[in-house]
């Protein structure tokens, strides 16, 4: 019987086809996160409300192209340049990865959790992305406050900062991973306390690097921009659209989307 609450684990049979499986319930108790199947299918200690709710993916019906990111922004992206594919995101704890250089760091994160995807879906293309916004060297996150936000923008107010996205593309079966780069400067107006304060009641600052969407109300706070657009909402699309079709995963549709060719 399984339990209504709490995480009390069970030794479970795993099927062989499972190679990763993420904890979903984030039950503070829970030690099973993330951890590896052996190839034969084994014995893994899960807990039981954890069991029941991982999907178990259908080899035959794998998905084509993955985006590894529950980030709406990226998906959007994707959606409005007719890409056909699904979002399965997953949890990867981006904590895990010491911050480094900014350039190393994004590429790793994006690899990271596209290889996390890609260890269940290992026969689909799987996109994996992370965007970072750097001042002076210095990478600026998500907010985590108001004042964190308010330091912010204030520090890239008039100022040109970069925005850096790192992606990655992986299909497991043919041991295939392209990680790159793509770099946006982004120059903002002078902001006033008034605007900053404004800016900062509407809470859009806070799930943003940088503390602002380019996308959204935050469109208001940019001067200028020289590099992709795209990649300050969060992916570089071209740069997407051209790997998928140099490896022959799309090409053009006889209407407003792209064509997935034949495996």
């Amino acid at each position: 019987m399984f339990p209504d609450e709490g995480c009390n684990r069970f030794s479970i049979g795993v099927p062989a086809n499972i190679s990763r499986i993420s904890c979903t319930h984030n039950q503070i108790d829970c030690q099973a996160k993330i951890f590896a199947i052996p190839a034969d299918g084994g014995v893994a200690k899960l807990c039981a409300i954890c069991y029941i709710r991982t999907p178990m993916p259908n080899i035959k019906n794998m998905p084509n192209i993955i985006l590894a990111s529950q980030s709406p922004r990226r998906k959007f992206l994707l959606e409005q340049a007719g890409l056909p594919f699904v979002v399965i995101p997953g949890n990867f704890d981006e904590e895990s990865i010491p911050l480094s250089k900014p350039v190393t760091y994004v590429k790793i994160l994006a690899r990271e959790k596209a290889g996390l995807i890609a260890e269940t879906y290992p026969d689909s293309w799987v996109i994996g992305a992370d965007t970072v916004v750097c001042i002076d060297g210095t990478v600026l996150g998500k907010p985590r406050s108001k004042k964190e936000a308010r330091r912010m923008l204030n520090r890239l107010g008039g100022q040109t900062h970069q925005v850096l996205t790192g992606y990655a593309l992986i299909r497991k079966t043919d041991g295939k991973c392209f990680t790159d780069v793509v770099k946006t400067d982004v120059r903002f107006k002078n902001l006033s306390d008034e605007e900053i304060e404004w800016y900062l009641r509407t809470r859009e600052p806070f799930d943003k690097a940088g503390a602002y969407a380019i996308q959204g109300l935050g469109t208001f706070l940019v001067r200028d921009i020289k590099g992709s657009y795209t990649n300050v909402v969060g992916l570089p699309v071209c740069e997407i659209i051209e790997l998928l079709q140099r490896e022959g995963v799309i090409q053009p549709g006889r209407e407003e989307r792209w064509d997935i060719r034949n495996r």
